[in-house]
């Protein structure tokens, strides 16, 4: 699709100032229509982005639509047990294929005119094609008229796909955050988290653009005035910035004294590598474009973020244990309370990102600016988004260029 006419070019391009003399995305990125489509191209499409969940679709022939910025897609679990994403649109007249979660047995089926497909997208069968009880016809090769496959990856059992297909490879997408975390959860820490059950599980509406719960997960300087609770045990000055290396894959905030447990009072198995000294320490990363992720020592969670509008956002939150800890009865409490824990603190911030949504249509505001102490890591994703918006080349190639 083309850019909308209106793109205010020269104030996203002042993001890409330093951060004291910066000024933020400008407001018709967050309320005009035409602004979502444009960054599903621009920002989503390219790169590996976060769709749904593995465990939705736990067994052979489980299938599940979903949709990302307007695409209709296909998540499901094929007879090998691995998952597949295919575009949800059948190849004969377009009809969307697959209408709500279902198991499947013989394969996907067309409501329409009982086009059938297998797990792996291939047509299998078309009905009376060539007339009645004729189901081929000269010229017609059902090899070329399968579903379209979209590239997809598994990771802590968040489900990635790759629109464009022409990422780079998802290992090497991932690498910073697995390379910055390797010090907390070695080599096996991603294989001993399990996703929990309804009780590790909770969504969220926000009436906002998704562009703002990236920017207030970003940082901690709200901490103080929006997470009372969350401040009486990791304060303000208990966190740091995080900022990736290559300026492409996440920002986000750490702490150095988390202890939800011993505040909730619970006991949770810990990843078996966790050092000791560092038992305290969290990190909370905005994988770009659309995951909020936050590892502690006992535990994992994900925010997928799935942007419905210029000004509606549904946030999936998901939490992943260790080991049988996930879905094991002696836990059950243990996870309740978590999941309430950061509930809470995520329902704190909607209100604030959606005083900030109501706030981009005063045209008073131009985008406003960054502390250059507090706001480094909010201002890092505005020069992401800014950046591809403007179509320049991410920093690592202009400066290997």
């Amino acid at each position: 699709m083309s850019a909308p006419t209106n793109l205010p070019r020269d104030r996203i391009a002042a993001a890409l100032e330093d951060t004291p003399n910066a000024s933020g995305l400008p407001n018709p990125l967050y309320v005009e229509a035409g602004m979502l489509e444009l960054e599903r191209d621009q920002l989503f499409a390219p790169t590996w982005t976060a769709l749904g969940f593995a465990s939705d679709v736990p067994e052979p022939g489980d299938v599940r639509p979903v949709t990302l910025v307007g695409v209709p897609l296909i998540l499901l679990r094929d007879r090998r047990g691995e998952i597949r994403v295919h575009h949800n649109v059948c190849s004969h007249r377009g009809r969307r294929l697959v209408d709500a979660p279902c198991k499947v047995e013989a394969g996907l089926r067309c409501p329409y005119h009982s086009w059938h497909y297998g797990l792996d997208g291939s047509l299998k069968g078309t009905p009376h094609i060539g007339g009645m009880n004729v189901h081929t016809c000269t010229g017609f090769d059902k090899s070329q008229h399968g579903l379209r496959e979209v590239p997809t990856a598994v990771w802590c059992d968040i489900v990635f796909v790759n629109l464009s297909g022409d990422a780079q490879p998802f290992a090497d997408f991932i690498a910073p955050v697995m390379e910055r975390w390797r010090a907390y959860w070695g080599e096996t820490g991603p294989e001993e988290l399990k996703p929990a059950g309804a009780d590790g599980q909770v969504e969220l509406e926000v009436a906002a653009n998704w562009k703002l719960a990236v920017e207030n997960y970003c940082e901690s300087y709200h901490l103080p005035w929006v997470h009372p609770g969350l401040n009486t045990y990791s304060r303000l000055e208990d966190h740091y910035i995080v900022l990736d290396e290559d300026g492409e894959s996440f920002a986000g905030q750490g702490t150095r004294v988390y202890n939800l447990a011993e505040v909730a009072g619970i006991s949770l198995p810990k990843l078996s590598q966790w050092p000791a000294e560092r038992e305290r320490e969290a990190e909370y990363l905005a994988l770009y474009p659309n995951a909020l992720i936050g590892l502690q020592a006992d535990h994992f969670f994900v925010v997928l973020l799935e942007p419905l509008s210029e000004d509606r956002t549904r946030e999936h939150v998901r939490l992943l244990f260790v080991g049988e800890a996930a879905t094991d009865d002696e836990h059950a409490a243990a996870r309740e309370s978590t999941l309430q824990s950061w509930k809470t603190v995520f329902e704190e911030d909607v209100s604030m990102v959606e005083g900030m949504q109501r706030g981009r249509a005063s045209p008073a505001y131009q985008g406003g600016v960054f502390s250059p102490v507090q706001d480094i890591p909010t201002h890092h994703f505005h020069q992401w988004t800014a950046r591809r918006l403007l179509g320049l080349l991410p920093q690592a190639e202009v400066a290997a260029g």
